[in-house]
């Protein structure tokens, strides 16, 4: 994962920068800190490595809570309070981040109004044989594949700006809103195995994501406007990590990710 991500970083012109989050770490050592300067007798700031285009936040569930909480200001306000002073974070800023999925002691489990920040989730599992047998034969030489730059930083905003500017019909809004709110038990649109097994459903921020995932979608397929597929294509990696199951769904070993399919795969979203 961490491999993958720095990849994606060097095809784009772009700063870089790997932060590996421990149970040690401090806000300071993420965000920066205030320095005394002894030739003139003040202080100044030092800015962390969270003042970057692009962050990894390698293993970001091993952080403790007040980490947590600092890289969601980032995240949210897109600044920084070092001090007294409030500095903006790069136009471009990106959060890449990766879980340890085994361990269990040492870890802080993101609270929602966190993992509600991220875009997406993409669950890593083990390659396919033909896949890992070609990882082994290219990392296992003495041959080094280089990595050449794409897209500058200037040229990934404007991208973002395009995808934005993408039209978007009213029945992929009306199913997109729809989807997610069936995934609130307390909806009425919301299915009986939902109600049965969710605690707590999807907020606002799923039916906008999935509605960008979409339009993202559709411009990387040249198309120039998004459609159902799109939505459901973007769906799940949206959902997964905005369902809270409760103790039912746990004791029939049902996960928050297969809810979110049954919901998907019903298509009674796309008819609401």
């Amino acid at each position: 994962k961490t491999l993958a991500v720095k990849t994606l970083s060097d095809t784009i012109e772009a700063s870089f920068k790997r932060v590996q989050f421990t149970p040690d770490l401090l806000p300071a050592d993420l965000n920066g800190t205030m320095i005394y300067n002894p030739a003139d007798q003040t202080f100044r700031p030092r800015l962390g490595p969270i003042f970057t285009d692009i962050l990894l936040a390698d293993e970001v569930n091993r952080a403790p809570p007040k980490v947590q909480s600092a890289l969601l200001e980032a995240m949210q306000e897109r600044q920084v309070t070092i001090g007294d002073e409030t500095h903006p974070l790069p136009e471009l800023f990106l959060v890449l981040a990766t879980q340890n999925p085994i361990e269990q002691e040492g870890t802080y489990p993101l609270p929602e109004a966190q993992l509600d920040r991220f875009m997406l989730e993409l669950s890593v599992r083990y390659p396919t044989r033909e896949d890992e047998e070609r990882i082994v034969e290219t990392t296992t030489t003495d041959d080094t594949p280089g990595v050449t730059p794409v897209l500058s930083a200037d040229d990934l905003q404007e991208i973002q700006r395009l995808v934005r500017r993408i039209p978007v019909p009213k029945p992929i809004v009306r199913a997109a809103v729809a989807l997610a709110r069936m995934t609130r038990p307390s909806d009425p649109l919301a299915p009986a195995f939902i109600k049965e097994y969710v605690s707590w459903g999807a907020g606002p921020r799923a039916s906008q994501y999935m509605v960008l995932g979409a339009k993202a979608r559709a411009a990387l397929a040249g198309r120039p406007m998004a459609d159902l597929e799109d939505v459901n294509d973007v769906a799940l990696s949206v959902l997964r990590h905005r369902v809270v199951v409760n103790f039912a769904a746990e004791a029939a070993r049902r996960t928050a990710e297969d809810i979110c399919q049954e919901l998907i795969a019903s298509g009674n979203w796309m008819r609401s």
